[in-house]
């Protein structure tokens, strides 16, 4: 729940829809409102701009994805295990909600220089974490000893990032979580 409580949530929620259905560009304040079930004003009363409740929606939506990751991370004690974990958590959180893939996957890429750099802000703590993983394989031995974990995390990040992007430009036609074991036992022995 976001800090200012259901209202906001239906906000943001709101929003996901309706950009994905829109675009950002395409997306009207007045649409928002309405498929939150609010008046146009009230989303002032919450968000200064329509850029404002774009970075909330990412925080917002980030966040639960971020706790919930970090949640099946720790789960685990191997760093085969972990990374397993965080490919899993990522992609079904994507399968799972098909709107929140396509803001996050192109509509948030599509925005202002400006906008993408505190976008960017809000992403470090999820490459922290892929940074985590990446140094608990390194200390226990099971990844590489020389491994660069800036260009590990960037192999990671970017290879899952590029698996959801290609499902999407598929039109959804095939079952994302079925990539899983593909995508694990390639990153696992390209980190070994």
């Amino acid at each position: 729940m976001t800090k200012n409580g259901s209202k906001s949530d239906r906000i943001i929620d709101a929003a996901v829809k309706v950009i994905a259905d829109h675009g950002y560009h395409g997306a009207k304040v007045t649409a928002i409102a309405k498929e939150a079930g609010v008046a146009d004003g009230t989303i002032y009363l919450y968000f200064k701009n329509k850029e404002h409740l774009l970075i909330e929606l990412f925080q917002t939506k980030m966040g639960l994805f971020i706790d919930y990751s970090k949640q099946q991370i720790e789960r685990e004690t191997t760093a085969g295990d972990k990374l397993y974990q965080l490919i899993e958590s990522h992609l079904k959180q994507l399968s799972a909600d098909y709107d929140l893939a396509v803001v996050t996957q192109i509509e948030l890429r599509q925005s202002n220089l400006a906008l993408r750099q505190k976008i960017s802000e809000v992403l470090k703590p999820y490459l922290n974490l892929i940074d985590a993983v990446v140094q608990h394989g390194i200390d226990t031995g099971e990844f590489d000893r020389d491994l660069d974990y800036r260009l590990a995390r960037q192999m990671i990040f970017g290879t899952i990032d590029e698996v959801v992007t290609s499902w999407m430009a598929s039109g959804f036609k095939y079952d994302l979580m079925s990539t899983l074991p593909k995508v694990h036992h390639m990153l696992k022995k390209g980190l070994a």
